[in-house]
């Protein structure tokens, strides 16, 4: 019998189904069936053929060495082994550069050159040291001396301008119980709850700080460090927004 007839026999007297062999196996029906009609093209080659071979003679109970052997005479033999000198080996020798020692001798010719030019620069550049007069002094008029070369930059009497501020900061002082809620940029909450006679809080923001004050002229508020005293006094509800400019309520 063929390796396909031996195959496809074995499996039916194991009792197995080609899929459960596929399953145990992990090969496709196709292929299994393919092998069993003595078709191997669906494996994918010879190397993997031989390891399908092996997987199914394992499941179905049988040895699978005689199958392979079959296998190979009949499709140019088993693959020769290649040995560790032949598989590492380059197929062109690789050239190694040979580390080669600094050469002084051309450094210190190199450094003495520049030495050389450098005294040169030196001495042309000094005019051999000689007086040097500008055209203004040979044809008798004194040079004008630095206190009269520009005339002195008049004092600004402006004030400073004062740098921008980058954040909004508000102080509030109790001067009696009250409830504040207090948001910064966006509506992010920053403060919500009761305040009792003395309490203090500070808060600072990005861009803007708004506060709803239970009670007006209740807290007194300091913003930006600018004193405001007590806003909305013998009012109700105060309602104010503060930005990094001179403090201005909305």
């Amino acid at each position: 019998m063929s390796i396909g007839e031996t195959l496809a026999e074995e499996r039916q007297r194991a009792g197995l189904s080609v899929t459960q062999v596929s399953l145990q196996t992990r090969i496709r029906e196709t292929v299994v069936r393919s092998m069993e009609a003595d078709d191997f093209s669906a494996c994918g080659g010879n190397f993997y053929a031989r390891g399908h071979i092996r997987s199914i003679s394992r499941v179905i109970g049988i040895d699978p060495e005689p199958l392979v052997a079959e296998f190979d005479a009949a499709h140019g033999g088993a693959p020769q082994p290649v040995s560790a000198v032949s598989a590492f080996e380059p197929e062109q020798p690789i050239a190694f550069r040979e580390r080669r020692s600094p050469n002084w001798t051309a450094a210190m010719a190199l450094a003495l050159a520049l030495v050389v030019v450098y005294g040169i620069v030196q001495v042309v550049g000094h005019g051999g040291g000689g007086e040097r007069r500008t055209a203004r002094q040979v044809a008798g008029t004194p040079a004008p001396s630095a206190s009269s070369a520009a005339p002195a930059a008049p004092k600004s009497s402006a004030p400073v301008a004062e740098a921008p501020r980058t954040k909004v900061e508000v102080r509030v002082e109790a001067k009696r119980a009250t409830w504040l809620n207090v948001q910064g940029d966006k509506g992010k909450s920053l403060f919500s709850g009761m305040l009792r006679e003395g309490d203090q809080k500070s808060f600072t923001a990005e861009k803007k700080v708004r506060l709803v004050i239970g009670v007006g002229g209740s807290v007194n508020l300091t913003v930006n460090g600018k004193d405001l005293g007590s806003p909305g006094k013998g009012k109700g509800v105060q309602r104010l927004t503060f930005d990094r400019g001179d403090p201005q309520s909305a």
